[in-house]
């Protein structure tokens, strides 16, 4: 596995640099995973690695991008929104050669229009964003402040806003307001019951089952070899 560049589109026409992790021997089934998002990213990496390893091992290229302003994109996520995150999947997708893709939770949100593949646990924008409001709150409780939700949305809507560590801009704040998860006959739905045990992203510091990454590798595998 190693790290390779990919150009990435910017508005206007230029392209800047972003990374992935990639197992790439130029095989012939190539699957795109578009991340998680935030937290969820940070609590699922380790075991979004684990199943591209076990791809590997059953003949599969898999490629790992990230997505402009986060982990180790030089990009700035306030200036985020959720079309230029489309926009970069799709690009990643045609420069990797990409034949299917995987969306991991809130990756969902971000699918490039042209490949067949899975949606595994998607969540909806807004279940995103309750989740991470109801942590600043709780915390500003806990500092002494009182916030509430919806103080809190009128302020991410006019100025940006800041949650769980991320600066999160108006521009993507209402995009994912209003996000679902993309749906299509081409792209099946893979429910957390099909692999067993509960969802890692619920856990509170990043983890792994080897049981579950066994499970979900061998649904692709499977799935791509047909």
């Amino acid at each position: 596995m190693t790290p390779i560049g990919w150009p990435c589109p910017l508005p206007g026409g230029a392209s800047s640099e972003e990374y992935a992790l990639a197992f790439d021997k130029g095989r012939q089934h190539r699957l795109l995973i578009v991340p998680a998002l935030f937290d969820e990213a940070n609590r699922m990496r380790r075991f979004t690695v684990e199943v591209m390893r076990r791809l590997d091992a059953a003949g599969i290229d898999s490629i790992l991008p990230d997505l402009p302003g986060t982990n180790e994109s030089l990009a700035v996520l306030e200036t985020q929104s959720l079309g230029a995150w489309q926009a970069a999947m799709a690009a990643a997708a045609s420069h990797f050669r990409a034949t299917h893709v995987l969306a991991v939770r809130g990756g969902s949100l971000a699918v490039p229009d042209m490949l067949p593949g899975w949606l595994y646990a998607p969540a909806k924008g807004s279940s995103i964003l309750r989740q991470m409001l109801r942590a600043r709150t709780l915390a500003g409780k806990e500092a002494g402040r009182e916030e509430s939700r919806e103080e809190l949305t009128t302020l991410a809507l006019s100025e940006g806003i800041e949650l769980a560590g991320y600066r999160i801009g108006p521009q993507l704040f209402a995009d994912l307001e209003e996000a679902l998860a993309t749906v299509r006959d081409d792209l099946s739905l893979i429910e957390q019951g099909t692999i067993g045990g509960a969802g890692l992203w619920l856990r509170a510091e990043p983890s792994e089952s080897r049981e579950q990454a066994d499970a979900l590798a061998a649904l692709l595998a499977i799935g791509m070899q047909v």
